[in-house]
């Protein structure tokens, strides 16, 4: 507590903290509550748009929702959202902030259903075939053989099940649109990173952020990221900074 009583969290700015506080209360949810987990990551999780699973409410939800695996990957969304969104909400004001930083999440949410689209066919089909190759092992049988035996029907329930396995949760889109926004509008603010001893300017983090995702999406890396949705989160990001600069809305430095 201050001198005036107020509390460290009613000084912060409502949007931010509101998002913070519903990010941080759904990750709990769904850590402690196995029920709400399942029906979280069945409804409110970002699925493949051909799968059965998937419904247009999932391009929103799914911003919400964190792995239960770790609280690494709520921990540093939210903290990046604290150290940037703080500054960006008083800037933009609470509407403008609220509506960019959904925007870029539900814009992270449909480049990824493109890299999907890209990818589903040999996705599904390597799947499918390990799938068999599996079975054919336990059976005693051949790949021909075991092909020959699986009908059409448990194809088609096996694609089912793999498309349905196709599933992004996390903030990360739009956290990754608001250090784009950050660095458009304050491209000269000297920031620290762990580990290194010597200020960065905005505009660099953000260009090395972008690169970084790039390269790491074109490689191919199984680390279970969706990076090219981060790139989706800073393109859409860009996107409006620009048309919010060119109609007036803010200035070259940030301010109105």
């Amino acid at each position: 507590m201050n001198r005036s009583g107020n509390s460290f969290f009613s000084i912060m700015p409502p949007v931010t903290k509101h998002l913070i506080i519903i990010n941080v209360l759904i990750w709990l949810a769904m850590m402690f509550v196995g029920k709400i987990d399942n029906m979280m990551i069945k409804y409110g999780a970002l699925h493949y748009v051909g799968a059965t699973d998937f419904n247009v409410l999932q391009l929103f939800t799914y911003m919400f929702m964190h792995s239960t695996q770790s609280i690494a990957h709520l921990f540093f969304n939210m903290f990046t959202l604290f150290m940037f969104g703080i500054t960006l909400e008083r800037v933009l004001g609470g509407e403008r902030f609220l509506f960019y930083y959904v925007s870029c999440g539900i814009g992270a949410a449909l480049i990824q259903e493109a890299t999907w689209a890209f990818t589903i066919n040999k996705f599904v089909s390597d799947n499918l075939e390990m799938t068999i190759a599996h079975w054919a092992y336990d059976n005693h049988l051949s790949m021909a053989q075991a092909n020959d035996l699986v009908s059409s029907a448990q194809i088609a329930s096996l694609r089912d099940q793999i498309e349905n396995a196709l599933i992004t949760v996390g903030a990360s889109g739009a956290i990754y649109g608001v250090l784009l926004a950050f660095g458009m509008l304050f491209p000269n603010r000297p920031l620290y990173l762990m580990f290194i001893p010597v200020p960065i300017k905005a505009k660099w983090m953000v260009i090395g952020y972008g690169v970084i995702e790039i390269a790491l999406g074109l490689s191919s890396a199984s680390d279970g990221i969706a990076h090219f949705a981060h790139l989706g989160g800073m393109i859409f990001g860009f996107l409006i900074i620009l048309y919010w600069k060119r109609k007036g809305i803010i200035g070259g430095n940030g301010y109105y």
